[in-house]
């Protein structure tokens, strides 16, 4: 492990066991999720001129019109998305900086991750297989809309940016008993927890949040 990848005072282990702390006191209580948040390195996502800020419970600017979530939406989207289970394949959508496809490796066997834009994929792709050597990530330029259909279905799906409605195509990449995070809405948005049971989807809509638009196309 480097010594970035480590940190030091602000970025360092105890400061991240913090921020746990603090998830864990905001009613976060899978543990496997906290462990996750623990051992991720969250500094290593965010602009070395940000990284004494990585683990305030604050969003940050990536660029390209794009944030990092706070580290507690961040822990209560996987949270929600593991729902006490073991996790098979897991689809993120909006990779970003690569932060949140790095929290869910540690909860899921395969987790793909799909993002619009390129040149914040070629950067997560080298915090997520160079620096951090997570093996189980896969990443593609690609319209989240559409999710992933070659490697559908999903145990759970998360979305990182904002739809009016839930987008057809990745409800039908939801495997039976799977469930589906997303924030929902325009100016005002909830986060959403669908799940497919045997009698159909079941939708609760949670706690508000603040989330980018989900945007068609792609970027290179």
């Amino acid at each position: 492990m480097t010594e970035r990848v480590r940190g030091i005072g602000m970025t360092s282990e105890r400061t991240r066991l913090r921020m746990v702390q603090r998830l864990r006191a905001a009613g976060v209580a899978d543990e496997l999720v906290l462990a996750a948040m623990a051992e991720v390195p969250r500094h290593i996502f965010v602009d070395e001129a940000l990284a004494t800020r990585a683990y305030d419970d604050v969003s940050l600017p990536l660029g390209h019109g794009q944030t990092i979530s706070h580290p507690l939406t961040v822990a209560r989207m996987c949270e929600l998305a593991r729902g006490g289970r073991d996790l098979g394949r897991v689809l993120e959508v909006g990779t970003g900086c690569g932060y949140q496809a790095a929290v869910l490796s540690k909860l899921a066997r395969e987790v793909f991750s799909v993002e619009r834009i390129g040149a914040l994929l070629e950067l997560a792709r080298v915090r997520i297989l160079r620096e951090l050597r997570l093996r189980n990530v896969r990443m593609k330029l690609a319209d989240g809309r559409e999710g992933l259909p070659e490697a559908a279905p999903f145990d759970a799906i998360v979305i990182a940016a904002a739809a009016p409605a839930p987008p057809p195509a990745l409800l039908e990449q939801l495997t039976a008993g799977g469930r589906m995070v997303l924030p929902l809405g325009n100016q005002k948005q909830r986060l959403c927890l669908i799940e497919r049971s045997p009698a159909g989807l079941i939708d609760s809509m949670l706690e508000e949040v603040n989330f980018v638009p989900l945007r068609a196309g792609t970027l290179r």
